[in-house]
Order: C-alpha cells, then structure tokens, then sequence
C-alpha cells in the first residue's frame, strides 16, 4: 500500500494514510473502461432536444398543386412532399434520449482507474477536514493556497454526510474550483480538473464502496 500525507485546513501535515491499492494503486490504467464511462457520462448530459418536421406535420398542402396528367409536369400530390421548398425533412433529428447503460462494475472500475491515475500523476491531495464558520469565499480560497492548489482547477471532494452548504456556497464564486460529496463525483468531472482534493472521510468512503 502506498503511503500519501493528510493536511490540515491550514496546509500543515497531521499524518500519513495508507492507500488502498485496490482503488487508489491499480498496477496498470485500463484506458478502454475509462473513455466507455466518460462516453455515457457525456452522452446523458445531452439534451437531445433537436427536432424537424416530418411531411405530416407541415402546414399547407391540403390539396393536390395541380392535376394529374396534361400539364407536362411531374406529378405531385402535395406541397408537403421533401422535395418541395418548405416541405417536411425526410429522417430528419427528433427528440431522443442519448443515454444509455453501463454496468455497475464497469463504472467502479473506470473509478478505481481514474483515482489511480491522480495518484501517479501526483494530483491528489488529502486534507483531514474542510470546516468554515461563514460563507466566506475569501476563506476557501485561504484554504486553497494553503494546500498549495490555489489558481489551478481543482475539484474538492468531501464525504456524503460531510457535506456542507456553506463550504459550498463559499467555493462555488471560486473559477475552476468544484466542491461535491463523493457519491456525486462523476469519473468525467474528476478528469476535467487538474488537481484532485479528497477528505480524509472520502478517501475512507471509496475505499469502502470501491473495494
């Protein structure tokens, strides 16, 4: 098990944790499983609220242009036909659902994968506790540079019952800065920030659900 130190909110080491390497030490990054997660993740996120008009739901065309045979032209039975201007869009887009399913395992993997990957990168970094007693912006980003991960993006991660709402509302005017309980942090939203911070609780919480 690999050894990593647990700060303090003020920056100053308390101890060192051992990392379980079931989730925090994978010998090898599966990136397969990785980009198959993020795909989904990001497929879900779509709104697929696109939408064009098929023939029948164009308006107009309630009668045929003109006769059938004698004119010289080609037949046609309505003006609601694709090949009219203003005529409905043949296998156009309509709203749909993008989403689609993975399964459990393959999403705690790609997890395991993902928190690995912080670790050899030496992105993350355990704090013991996060605690404020207002909602202060200028505070969290006190806590931010003691920790050394001040104006970079950086994602907070807490347990879910350590949850705070001032904390929150104190980190959520901080650009690049995202604060989120564990069982909400999507492997997505872990890779689009540069530096990991996990409560010493959060670490125990992957460890558990993870293992």
């Amino acid at each position: 098990m690999s050894k990593i130190a647990v700060l303090s909110q003020e920056g100053k080491k308390v101890k060192d944790i051992e990392l379980n390497d079931s989730v925090f030490g994978l010998e090898t990054i599966n990136q397969q499983v990785i980009y198959d997660v993020v795909n989904c993740q990001r497929a879900a996120m779509r709104q697929g609220t696109h939408d064009t008009k098929e023939r029948w739901e164009v308006s107009g065309g309630g009668r045929k242009p003109w006769r059938q045979k004698g004119t010289g032209r080609a037949r046609q039975g309505s003006i609601r036909a694709p090949q009219w201007v203003g005529g409905g869009t043949v296998f156009g887009p309509t709203p749909r659902s993008y989403a689609f399913k993975l399964n459990r395992k393959v999403k705690q993997l790609a997890l395991k994968n993902t928190l690995t990957y912080k670790v050899n990168e030496k992105a993350l970094t355990v704090v013991d506790s996060i605690k404020l007693d207002a909602i202060k912006t200028k505070d969290f980003i006190k806590f931010l540079s003691a920790i050394k991960v001040e104006n970079t993006k950086t994602m907070v991660v807490c347990a879910p019952e350590e949850f705070d709402e001032v904390i929150n509302r104190s980190a959520r005017n901080v650009a690049g800065v995202f604060y989120t309980p564990a069982n909400n942090a999507s492997v997505y939203e872990i890779l689009c920030y540069k530096n990991l911070v996990l409560t010493e609780a959060a670490v125990a919480y992957y460890e558990k659900e993870l293992n």
